[in-house]
């Protein structure tokens, strides 16, 4: 909105002087107790990972009833239009499910190590980002063998440090 105070059009606008265009500088505000506990309180690993693995078991379900509900098995001729129903949704609610399972293990397990990781090594970085990466790689791929384990290590970590340069949430 226009001041009543402004200059008229015709005037220099580039003026170096002029107080109505400097930027106000606000003082700081200093957190209140309340804000400090929460900090306290989201800065605990424990709550992280379980925060984390809940919202993972939140996506997973939620792709699991999607990507169920895209999945077109066979149907055989036999089958009533309640019959092929009751199969797809029984497929949906099995597909989202493991899912589910899967993506709440992966959050909390990469949620916990990259705090754990971040708070020993007392840093904010990428590298906390990969070996938390190569910590849920390798435990979610641990049933398959060592090679198997190796992959998954190397895998999630790529992945993880990828989307973090997507994001580019450390500098």
């Amino acid at each position: 909105m226009a001041d009543s105070s402004a200059e008229p059009t015709g005037a220099s606008s580039g003026s170096v002087g002029s107080d109505e265009n400097a930027t106000q500088i606000q003082p700081i505000r200093m957190p209140t107790t309340e804000e400090i506990r929460a900090q306290d309180v989201w800065n605990n690993c424990g709550v992280r990972a379980v925060t984390s693995g809940v919202m993972g078991g939140g996506l997973g379900l939620m792709m699991g009833l999607f990507l169920g509900a895209l999945d077109n098995p066979i149907m055989h001729d036999t089958m009533t239009a309640r019959q092929q129903f009751v199969f797809t949704a029984k497929q949906m609610g099995q597909r989202s499910w493991n899912s589910c399972k899967t993506f709440a293990i992966m959050g909390l397990v990469f949620s916990a190590a990259e705090c754990c990781i971040e708070q020993r090594r007392a840093k904010h970085d990428t590298i906390n980002t990969a070996f938390a990466g190569c910590v849920t790689g390798g435990s979610m791929s641990a049933r398959g063998g060592p090679k198997a384990a190796c992959i998954g290590c190397a895998g999630f970590a790529t992945f993880s440090v990828l989307i973090e340069k997507f994001f580019d949430r450390h500098t």
